[in-house]
């Protein structure tokens, strides 16, 4: 592997349990956080769909900055959302999946749905042998390179910029998460339905307030602005150059985490708003560790200090990245498939 800022060190073995007692001290919830963290989250959104309802008749040139501040707050909103959906956020089960339906009706998520489908990402995260559900779409540079003409081009389109921050986000949270998917359970199948009935009296409240067509404008920018950001910091998380991807037999729980997740160090502002999920190799070692404790426990032991952060400046290199390269162990961007065609087609088979 190269030697550059992303690198990462080896990690302890996964029958090693140190790293267990560390954890177990950050898993418990606390109450008074998590109603502080709603309080400054919801209620800001909340505010700002009320200021943009004022700012309407005035000018749209103070509508759109306040939708996309509210698409920030968004991103809050999800991050609440997600813990809920790890039973982490409260001790009561009931409470987390109180707030993780209203938090889901915010962010256009099914909630039990999206739990399920999360819980499979957890456990197939940096599995080879386990992709296409809850991840993005990664193919190997033999896959790709056996592929067929209109199967490479469908794998360059979803990895075009514009298509993965701007479209897909945006396609996924107004359209494909109205539908469950066919392997969902009775109660996921359900709780797509009862989440579009919720979704839509909600549209039907605002756009009695703003009008239908200034509502879908808003909540469009929201959406964007909330989905391209979620879906950067998601792909950040796991798509950068020497992240960690094994076969089935070879995979390992917490090198999955501490190699696998990256630990993205943004400015502080940042990190406010995406709820500390940056501390990801944190978030993926123990999932029962609630947002507001990541930094916590990250700060706890030098074996999760180890971890080289990802910067914001140094991230952007991630959208360069396209392929896993299994020989080297490493992604890679479609420059380097001239060489390795090369190697592919020498090679022994």
């Amino acid at each position: 592997m190269t030697n550059n800022a992303n690198s990462r060190p080896a990690t302890p073995p996964a029958d090693n349990a140190a790293w267990k007692e560390i954890v177990v001290k950050y898993q418990k919830p606390s109450m008074w956080a998590a109603l502080w963290q709603i309080t400054n989250t919801v209620v800001p959104f909340g505010a700002l769909w009320y200021l943009m309802s004022l700012a309407l008749p005035i000018s749209w040139w103070l509508v759109v900055p306040l939708a996309i501040l509210a698409g920030a707050f968004l991103v809050r909103v999800f991050i609440i959302f997600h813990d809920c959906g790890h039973g982490s956020y409260f001790k009561s089960r009931g409470a987390n999946d109180f707030v993780g339906f209203l938090t889901g009706v915010l962010t256009f998520t099914p909630y039990y749905h999206w739990r399920w489908e999360h819980a499979i990402h957890h456990n197939s995260s940096g599995d080879l042998d386990k992709r296409g559900t809850g991840d993005v779409w990664t193919m190997t540079v033999q896959e790709y390179l056996e592929s067929s003409r209109w199967k490479k081009f469908a794998y360059r389109l979803s990895r075009n910029p514009v298509v993965l921050f701007g479209i897909a986000p945006l396609t996924l949270f107004a359209v494909l998460q109205r539908f469950p998917s066919a392997k969902a359970s009775e109660r996921e199948r359900h709780s797509v339905w009862a989440m579009n009935a919720a979704i839509l009296g909600m549209a039907l409240g605002l756009s009695w307030l703003v009008g239908l067509k200034a509502y879908i404008i808003i909540q469009l920018i929201i959406l964007m602005v909330a989905g391209g950001a979620g879906v950067w910091m998601f792909y950040v998380q796991h798509q950068f150059e020497d992240v960690y991807w094994e076969r089935g037999e070879e995979w390992s729980y917490v090198s999955a985490a501490l190699e696998g997740s990256s630990f993205y160090k943004l400015p502080r502002v940042l990190q406010w708003f995406s709820g500390n999920i940056g501390y990801h190799h944190i978030h993926h070692l123990s999932p029962r560790i609630p947002n507001y404790n990541l930094e916590k426990c990250h700060k706890a032991d030098p074996l999760f200090q180890q971890v080289k952060p990802i910067t914001l400046f140094s991230s952007f290199k991630s959208a360069t990245y396209r392929l896993w390269d299994e020989k080297n162990k490493k992604l890679v961007g479609y420059r380097a498939l001239r060489e390795l065609r090369k190697q592919h087609k020498t090679a022994p088979r």
